[in-house]
């Protein structure tokens, strides 16, 4: 049985593979709301951001598809990479995605939501695609300028404590 304390938990580290398929879900969902435009849509999208920011894939479905079912049958051997810089990922998203919602179903903004929903979108496919996580990047920013403490993310701040074969090549 899971307490409370585990439920509201980030996975430290996560598969790489596992956040790229729910940034293809996230592009795919924002793509389908702002062309079909579908207001509701944008209200799951926003729903799964705050799942997955308090519980990690543990009560989104589309994170339980990611990590369960997806990326345990690609072909590739998992890449683990830091839990928090994501956390802080899936944060940012809440925002977008949350404005965009307050914007266009609250608010009746439609097409400021969609913007929204497209910038959004433009970041998700950016991990999808590439790999490149800009909340991630923004989070190892943050630390370098002493916005977030170093302790957030050990291996976020000094790279040689992932990449050891840094440290010896840097001797």
């Amino acid at each position: 049985m899971r307490t409370a304390r585990s439920l509201f938990t980030f996975p430290n580290p996560v598969n790489e593979y596992a956040a790229r398929t729910v940034a293809t879900g996230v592009v795919t969902m924002c793509i389908a709301a702002v062309s079909l435009d579908l207001p509701w849509l944008v209200v799951v999208v926003c729903l799964g951001f705050w799942a997955r920011v308090l519980t990690g894939p543990t009560l989104s479905p589309l994170g339980q598809l990611a990590t369960r079912v997806v990326a345990p049958r690609l072909p590739l051997e998992p890449r683990l990479v830091d839990g928090p810089p994501k956390r802080f990922a899936q944060g940012v998203g809440v925002v977008f995605s949350t404005t965009a919602a307050v914007l266009w179903t609250g608010l009746g903004f439609g097409p400021a939501g969609k913007a929204v929903l497209v910038a959004l979108a433009a970041a998700a496919f950016l991990e999808a695609a590439f790999g490149l996580c800009l909340g991630c990047k923004t989070f190892g920013l943050l630390i370098r300028v002493g916005l977030v403490p170093e302790s957030a993310c050990a291996s976020c701040a000094d790279l040689t404590l992932r990449h050891p074969e840094l440290a010896r090549s840097a001797n």
